[in-house]
């Protein structure tokens, strides 16, 4: 900044005494001197604006350090030519470095990596203390995250997905105040899932699907509309409370149980993924509403969908999965309507409700697998007819008649037999009477 204010200073002093020349010139010759003057200024004040602003974007020497420890730590993989453009002879990296960009000052506000890179990341990155986003694409860098992210106090965004990143994430994420997208997902980080991590006051998308995270999911205070924890060892309960915000929520695949009764004020969800987990109870009537247009809870040990009476409330194109639960009762109205439903594998009993047939006839359900149950009657019309595009399953249920139709598209695991039984259904039927 210095050398930019002598610069300054000496283009004004030089302009305005080229200026002054020009008044103290003879009368007789002021036309030519003036012209040849002028012209002198010209040139002088563009030679310099151009130092200036050279000076400007140049880059900052603490920055081109960092940077330069960066570059050590890193190498293209085979095929890769990320760094063919890191020459550090240039006088300026910011115009022409892959991955960087600067602020007019001529400090780092963005670096992206990659992709196929190897290596490591440089504790160095802390020394770009204007950074605002940071992004590594998918290599194999290995190794910790830098440990001192205080220092970093800009940064909005930080994706550093599908690598071999190893280790715990670093308490100093506490103190990224400004943070709105942090994505680490597809790594190996392990240890606790740091509970100040869902209490940063800007953070609305947080993303570490496919790790080794292991414990409790503490309260979520943060902003968040896209939460995605898929693929960890996460155990214990859901939080209390989630923020009304959220539309995106995935915790498949770890070892949560309990209720998911803390999901019900949650009006905006878009989309929820709560399989292969050990959630038990109820599913509640909320969530089966317009805004839902993804459900996956297969694989747990639900018991019972808490819906009311009323008709459906799905958007059309929806998609529930509700398969491979221990859920009971007749089924409900609430899940027509989908595009595709999975309820099969499952303990559902009574007649299947003429409203599913009327959806899979007028297309609007393409995919509805109803196999593995104890239903005892499909309404069907011999004069009805399926469209194309439907894929019905009924087998191994409790029909009197045989479920003819749609077996055809069953799955190729399910099993050959048409329908359950005899003896297995009335020992059902007949515990769940005296039950």
């Amino acid at each position: 900044m210095l050398c930019t204010s002598l610069l300054l200073s000496l283009t004004l002093s030089l302009l305005f005494s080229s200026l002054k020349i020009s008044h103290q010139t003879s009368l007789t010759k002021r036309k030519k001197t003036t012209l040849k003057n002028k012209n002198m200024s010209y040139t002088f004040f563009l030679l310099l604006l151009t130092l200036v602003h050279s000076t400007f974007s140049s880059l900052a020497p603490t920055d081109r350090a960092a940077l330069q420890s960066i570059r050590d730590s890193l190498t293209d993989m085979p095929g890769s030519a990320f760094f063919s453009s890191w020459d550090f002879t240039v006088p300026d990296p910011c115009s022409s470095f892959s991955g960087l960009t600067c602020s007019s000052l001529g400090r780092v506000t963005g670096l992206t990596l990659g992709p196929n890179l190897s290596g490591s990341l440089s504790p160095s990155i802390s020394i770009l203390t204007h950074l605002n986003q940071l992004i590594l694409y998918p290599g194999s860098v290995t190794g910790p995250l830098p440990p001192r992210f205080d220092s970093l106090p800009l940064l909005r965004v930080i994706s550093l997905t599908r690598n071999r990143l190893t280790g715990p994430i670093p308490v100093s994420f506490s103190s990224l105040s400004n943070l709105h997208t942090l994505d680490l997902s597809y790594n190996q980080l392990s240890g606790s899932l740091p509970p100040f991590l869902t209490t940063l006051p800007r953070l609305k998308v947080l993303v570490l699907a496919s790790n080794h995270f292991s414990n409790n999911l503490k309260p979520v205070s943060s902003p968040l509309f896209h939460l995605d924890l898929k693929m960890n060892q996460i155990s214990g309960q859901l939080p209390p409370a989630f923020p009304i915000t959220l539309r995106y929520l995935s915790l498949s695949g770890n070892s949560m149980q309990g209720t998911i009764n803390a999901l019900e004020p949650l009006t905006e969800l878009i989309y929820i993924d709560l399989s292969m987990n050990q959630f038990t109870g109820a599913i509640p009537s909320s969530l089966f509403s317009p805004t839902i247009s993804t459900m996956f809870l297969q694989r747990n040990n639900f018991t019972s969908i808490a819906t009311s009476t009323a008709t459906s409330l799905l958007p059309q194109g929806s998609i529930v999965d509700l398969s491979h639960n221990s859920i009971s009762g007749e089924l409900p109205p609430a899940l027509v309507g989908a595009e595709a439903l999975f309820l099969n594998n499952n303990r559902l009993t009574g007649d299947i409700p003429e409203e599913y047939v009327k959806s899979l006839i007028n297309g609007t359900t393409k995919q509805l697998f109803l196999q593995h149950n104890y239903f005892t009657r499909f309404p069907w019309n011999s004069g009805l007819q399926l469209p194309d595009s439907v894929s019905l399953c009924l087998s191994y249920n409790c029909m009197e008649t045989d479920p003819v139709v749609g077996l055809s598209t069953c799955p190729i695991e399910v099993a050959p037999l048409l329908s359950r039984p005899a003896s297995q259904c009335s020992r059902f039927y007949n515990h769940s009477s005296t039950g």
